[in-house]
């Protein structure tokens, strides 16, 4: 399958390269962006690399989307978005998402956000998309909400809640 680039109004959502590295390194050593997940923050450019490298060992076997989010107009990394831990029969997926702090606040993970559903619901076979967030991390909890993601009252763990959006009929 070649890979999925999407295109908003200001943003590319492309495929991650081993050019990416400095870039992924400063988002997932990040104590802002990791402070509501449970992953240790990454300690230098050898860890990113092998990220990258896992990363896209799993999109050249079809086990997730990764995209990185770049703006347009100057190809500058901001973050990325995937869908990932697909169901056995390819209708439900997990979404993940990071924003680097300096674009938050900024309406860039909306766009994507509304790049990938329609590309989730409208180009695959996903019925059901979930979304993993801790129970503090409010602009997520805003960003969901939004999509009309709906809070999944059979899932349970301590801090982190899950929220569900339905493909529309």
């Amino acid at each position: 399958m070649k890979f999925p680039i999407l295109y908003t109004e200001r943003l590319t959502l492309r495929e991650m390269t081993n050019d990416d590295c400095d870039s992924i390194f400063a988002l997932r050593s990040n104590e802002s962006v990791a402070a509501f997940q449970e992953r240790p923050l990454q300690g230098n450019l050898e860890e990113a690399l092998a990220f990258i490298e896992k990363i896209n060992a799993g999109v050249a076997n079809n086990a997730w989307i990764f995209w990185a989010l770049t703006l347009k107009e100057t190809d500058e990394f901001i973050g990325t978005i995937c869908l990932w831990n697909y169901s056995e029969n390819l209708t439900r997926a997990d979404l993940g998402y990071e924003l680097m702090p300096d674009s938050q606040g900024f309406g860039y993970m909306q766009e994507a956000l509304e790049a990938v559903l329609a590309y989730g619901f409208e180009e695959t076979d996903l019925l059901l998309i979930d979304a993993v967030t801790h129970k503090e991390n409010l602009a997520s909890l805003r960003l969901l909400k939004r999509f009309d993601f709906a809070l999944n009252p059979d899932f349970e763990n301590g801090m982190e809640i899950m929220y569900t959006r339905k493909k529309r009929s």
